[in-house]
């Protein structure tokens, strides 16, 4: 199976910065490269691009990941977004992109602090595809994975629940 992985930043990549004594997004594939190293029978294509927390993306940063999935050959694509608007950009590539498998996943725990979330997020997207699954835009998270209009992340639970 060959896979396009967008990595766009958010939670998942983040790691504490001791200089600044807080939480940033780098600018490379760290946490994604631990995960895939330990996946067999898969080719990844690996495209870095935005690498913010999803709070700080705008039109153009959106536009910038619409692109990279039209420009990608590959018709399996993740994208790994920040929870907070996801809803956002995966709405956007749903009427922009009809012929292709999305799946977008994140954390909400960074994968630097804690790895389950957001391996779990990941596997569970990997399999998805792996799956005779129509072209379409979905969301992997926290045990689903459904069509991105239909999961929400409910802020005062701290979880992602299905909104029918």
């Amino acid at each position: 199976m060959n896979v396009t992985i967008i990595n766009t930043g958010g939670t998942f990549n983040k790691r504490y910065n001791p200089i600044k004594g807080q939480l940033e997004v780098p600018k490379d594939n760290k946490a994604l490269e631990k995960i895939i190293a330990a996946c067999h029978n898969v080719d990844f294509e690996l495209i870095n691009v935005v690498s913010k927390d999803s709070l700080e993306m705008n039109d153009e940063d959106r536009q910038i990941i619409v692109q990279s999935v039209k420009n990608t050959k590959n018709d399996k694509i993740i994208i790994i977004h920040g929870t907070d608007t996801v809803h956002l950009t995966s709405a956007l590539l749903k009427e922009e992109v009809k012929n292709k498998k999305i799946v977008f996943t994140g954390a909400m725990v960074p994968m630097s602090i804690d790895e389950v979330e957001a391996t779990m997020n990941f596997s569970q997207a990997l399999g998805f595809l792996s799956a005779n699954i129509q072209n379409g835009t979905y969301i992997s998270m926290h045990g689903v994975v459904v069509d991105c209009s239909k999961l929400v992340k409910n802020r005062e639970l701290g979880q992602f629940l299905i909104q029918e």
